[in-house]
């Protein structure tokens, strides 16, 4: 009798992207029979040229990362998120913050490439740097428009 892969949680990386909402879908997809638990997570950060937003008026940028989570969330399932999803923000960087949450998780499913990344990449830098660097397996899920 073999080992059995006893997934507790499954931590998805959320960026408001198609395959970041595809990679929720992906995500709950295995954890109904798993039993296990979804963690949508969204990173934001404060940038570097700060000051600068601030003057153009532009200073919430943890409401509006929370905004995006709940419009993914909602977008993969619904108006009625499923009983094992749970929703997360966290202030950082998303690779760094991945990869030490990555410690914790059992799966971390991330989307082929977010918003930011060049069409012909086969993967982001998020998730190039999460299949190398992650603690534990990793999935990257295409989006359905993706060709």
């Amino acid at each position: 009798m073999g080992d059995t892969w006893d997934v507790k949680t499954i931590v998805v990386g959320v960026d408001g992207s198609d395959a970041s909402i595809e990679a929720l879908r992906h995500a709950q997809g295995l954890a109904g029979p798993l039993s296990a638990k979804v963690v949508a997570l969204a990173c934001w950060d404060i940038p570097a040229v700060y000051d600068g937003y601030v003057a153009m008026g532009i200073n919430d940028f943890d409401v509006r990362a929370k905004e995006i989570l709940q419009e993914a969330v909602e977008k993969a399932f619904g108006p009625e998120t499923p009983a094992n999803v749970e929703t997360r923000l966290v202030q950082g960087h998303p690779r760094r913050t991945l990869i030490d949450l990555s410690g914790s998780a059992d799966l971390l499913v991330l989307g082929r490439r977010g918003h930011g990344g060049f069409g012909g990449l086969l993967l982001g830098s998020v998730s190039s740097a999460l299949v190398a660097h992650a603690h534990c397996p990793v999935l990257v899920v295409h989006s359905r428009n993706t060709k």
